[in-house]
């Protein structure tokens, strides 16, 4: 049997990435990947730009039963938390599932360091002068113009109807 490579983002799943190559004919221009889906056993095409947005690589500490989601995908109850990695989606950095509570806050607390890394380089990009004045600008447009329902609330009240001069009945 093939391991899986990739999971959907949103739906999960277990897919193999079988081939790639450029497109001939109609999709000439186009980047195409041919993929596996390992559960219903059937080969498709998309493009690479669909690949790279909806499917994401299987990291090698992903748990290996819900493939990173943290959900049951034995019964398929999204409620519930995986067996196999506690929810958590992640198992220990040789692949083994955690055993013990001490093992389960080793891979929490991996979790939560790649969180910090992640926010500490946002945090640095948010804090480049280009980007803060693209911020203030931004949000100084947004102060002077009402949100765009206020704008098709007001067209729409000032428009024709059928009420007392020309104007529509609000009831208010």
């Amino acid at each position: 049997m093939t391991q899986p490579t990739h999971t959907h983002r949103q739906h999960g799943g277990r897919f193999a990435m079988v081939a790639h190559y450029n497109g001939d004919t109609a999709l000439e221009a186009q980047m195409i990947v041919i993929y596996r889906d390992l559960d219903r056993e059937i080969e498709t095409a998309t493009t690479a730009k669909d690949w790279e947005q909806h499917w994401k690589p299987i990291a090698a500490d992903d748990c290996t039963l819900c493939l990173g989601t943290g959900t049951d995908a034995i019964k398929g109850n999204k409620a519930n938390p995986c067996g196999g990695c506690y929810g958590l989606g992640k198992v220990m950095q040789n692949g083994k599932r955690p055993e013990d509570c001490w093992h389960v806050a080793e891979v929490a607390l991996g979790v939560i360091q790649r969180q910090q890394r992640i926010i500490e380089q946002r945090d640095q990009v948010l804090a480049l002068p280009e980007i803060q004045e693209a911020l203030q600008a931004r949000n100084a447009k947004k102060g002077k113009e009402p949100p765009d329902w206020v704008q098709r609330e007001q067209e729409w009240r000032e428009g024709g109807g059928r009420g007392h001069g020309g104007r529509r009945h609000t009831g208010d």
